[in-house]
């Protein structure tokens, strides 16, 4: 048995006692110098009430449930590939019953936060909230059998159109393309029934997770495949056919803003281009303007810049540079 320790009736010498108090003392005037802080950032809050402070209204939607609806959409849309249940032909209507009876209830809390705090935002009186937030909760999970079919054909899209994948599963597990795509489409069906603020919190969850931003506004067809994915950008009035292409690093934007006389821009036009079928468009391209149409089965080379409408069938790339070689010694 070891010998017992006798523990010291002072821990600290009186070096380290007094290096203690001060300590305390420090924390203490920093603390004082608080209530000045607080007062300029309120001060602050007056001057920038409008863009920065969010008092005096309706309780927002979550960011982080709504993050939390995403995952639980694509549950439904992918049943058996995420969470933690293992699904077989005999659960699965207990499955999906589940899942969608937990969708209606959180789904249905977030639209009314939005639809209440916009009501407020543009002084528009509503006493609806409730209802209308469980009524476009009913309608979205009404639209879910047709996001399934697009879906279903997005993955078959990457599948065909990489040589690199190796099954559906892979694509469906790891493609961060097939990901921003479905968040897309989960949110466009929201972006339609006009739900405020919600589709445009899932489409930027998904380009924080991809590198992807598509605009839940935009209009895009069945068979849509983004190949590696990072740095894409498709615009709020795009509109793309069937069975599209993308690769690495595209843009399809706006070419300039018009404006109204004092200066500021005009809303709600076409400012961004439309891509028809089976057109296929390589990395680094940048495609501008809502009067630009590139026709069907196009292809736009690697860092092309095209602002003008192409025909039916045309292939555009850029000259080869002109390269300097030097031999290494």
């Amino acid at each position: 048995m070891s010998a017992s320790k006798t523990i010291p009736g002072n821990l600290m010498s009186s070096g380290e006692a007094s290096a203690c108090i001060e300590s305390i003392e420090n924390t203490q005037s920093c603390r004082e110098k608080l209530p000045e802080i607080v007062d300029s950032i309120l001060e602050s809050c007056k001057r920038e009430e409008e863009t920065l402070t969010h008092v005096n209204s309706e309780l927002l939607p979550s960011k982080e449930e709504v993050t939390g609806l995403v995952r639980l959409m694509m549950e439904l849309v992918f049943p058996g590939y995420f969470g933690d249940k293992q699904v077989d032909a005999s659960t699965l209507p207990y499955y999906i019953g589940d899942k969608a009876s937990e969708l209606l209830d959180r789904l249905s809390l977030q639209c009314e936060h939005a639809i209440r705090h916009e009501c407020r935002r543009t002084n528009r009186s509503c006493v609806h909230c409730v209802e209308m937030g469980k009524e476009l909760a009913i309608s979205f999970l009404k639209e879910i059998p047709e996001v399934r079919r697009l879906a279903a054909s997005d993955v078959r899209a990457a599948y065909k159109g990489d040589p690199a994948a190796k099954s559906f599963d892979e694509v469906v597990f790891c493609y961060p393309g097939l990901l921003a795509i479905t968040v897309y489409r989960l949110s466009h069906v929201l972006y339609t029934l006009g739900a405020p603020l919600l589709p445009r919190i899932m489409t930027e969850y998904a380009h924080s997770e991809t590198a992807i931003d598509i605009h839940p506004g935009a209009k895009i067809d069945e068979e849509f495949f983004i190949d590696h994915g990072s740095g894409v950008v498709i615009g709020e009035t795009c509109e793309i056919g069937k069975g599209v292409t993308l690769y690495q690093g595209v843009t399809l934007g706006a070419l300039s803003f018009a404006r109204e006389e004092d200066g500021s821009i005009v809303r709600g036009t076409k400012r961004h281009p439309t891509i028809e079928d089976g057109v296929v468009i390589y990395s680094g391209a940048t495609i501008l303007g809502g009067n630009t149409v590139i026709g069907k089965n196009c292809v736009i080379g690697g860092n092309v810049w095209m602002t003008k409408s192409l025909p039916e069938g045309t292939t555009v790339t850029i000259s080869s540079p002109d390269l300097v070689y030097r031999q290494r010694r």
